[in-house]
């Protein structure tokens, strides 16, 4: 019998305090996408460990985390260092992303039941709300539960594990966005486009609001990063 898809997987909801490693990985990862690690730093599991007062456990986990989405390069019995991806592997990355995006906000347009969209508007309120307290860590954390309710509107298991998966390496740079000037504001009104397409049941629309969204996206943080 041919193996069925997997199911929607369930993202971490945005209440929940972040694990050690979680926080470590958030932490690291600002700081080489704002270039205070510069690539080529090596990371000391030990040094980290005593830095942010943690065991190594945490940090290894946290460097694993990071070599996911291109920060961070693993090499056998020599340990990690800073690596971000180049501008065409970025532009790859971004480019991946906005169409597994825009397919997820295409089908959550036509399959969404009543309290998915009325959850999805509930999201979007509290992201203008954020948008008014200027606050961009909590805005991020919002912003991926957001979006997550999307990819399990899509009601395809297989496309939100992709997107999922493909988030998880971009959202370093997705989040270091959130630090540009207007970007809280823009992010909100890009993100009405997606939601008024969705509850209309505008398939095409949800989809070319949500590349349009991403593409802004990765030109928001190469601005933000001085990255060409």
């Amino acid at each position: 019998m041919p193996r069925q898809a997997a199911t929607t997987p369930k993202p971490r909801p945005a209440t929940a305090p972040l694990t050690r490693s979680e926080s470590l990985r958030l932490q690291i990862a600002d700081e080489i996408v704002s270039g205070a690690l510069e690539p080529g730093t090596p990371l000391d599991e030990q040094e980290l460990a005593a830095r942010f007062g943690v065991s190594r456990t945490p940090v290894r986990e946290a460097i694993r985390q990071l070599s996911a989405s291109g920060l961070v390069s693993v090499r056998p019995h020599r340990g990690a260092v800073v690596a971000l991806p180049t501008p065409s592997q970025l532009n790859n990355m971004f480019e991946a992303m906005g169409e597994l995006e825009g397919l997820c906000a295409g089908l959550a347009a036509r399959n969404m039941t009543v309290p998915e969209r009325r959850g999805l508007e509930a999201l979007h309120e509290d992201l203008r709300l954020l948008v008014h307290q200027g606050d961009p860590t909590s805005y991020h954390e919002k912003n991926e539960a957001f979006h997550a309710a999307i990819y399990a509107g899509s009601h395809n298991g297989y496309l939100a594990e992709l997107t999922l998966m493909t988030r998880a390496r971009v959202a370093p740079f997705r989040r270091a966005q959130f630090r540009a000037t207007g970007r809280l504001g823009g992010s909100y009104q890009e993100h009405d486009l997606i939601v008024q397409a969705i509850l209309r049941g505008d398939q095409t629309g949800a989809v070319e609001a949500m590349r349009a969204h991403i593409g802004i996206v990765r030109d928001a943080f190469r601005s933000y990063a001085g990255v060409r």
